[in-house]
């Protein structure tokens, strides 16, 4: 077992945890009777946390999430690469 080599991805793990918190977020803001998707954008261009609730302590995962990996990972997954 101890024999063969293991292997460990930071950037897996970051990129399942952006996931797991963007769901998240997009859940409580869906709850709270918000477009999602429109609030999470308006974050995005305008790096405002008052676009995202405080329901489930989405703003402060929110915070958490550095703007340019999200954007990384938002155009990776759109363009399926």
């Amino acid at each position: 077992m101890y024999d063969q080599t293991m292997t460990f991805s930071v950037k897996e793990d970051k990129e399942t945890e952006l996931k797991k918190n963007l769901t998240t977020i997009y859940q409580a803001l869906k709850e709270k009777g918000y477009n999602p998707i429109n609030q999470i954008v308006g974050y995005i261009l305008s790096e405002d946390p008052t676009y995202i609730t405080t329901y489930n302590n989405a703003r402060s995962l929110i915070r958490h999430i550095d703007r340019d990996e999200l954007l990384q990972a938002l155009v990776k997954s759109y363009l399926g690469d």
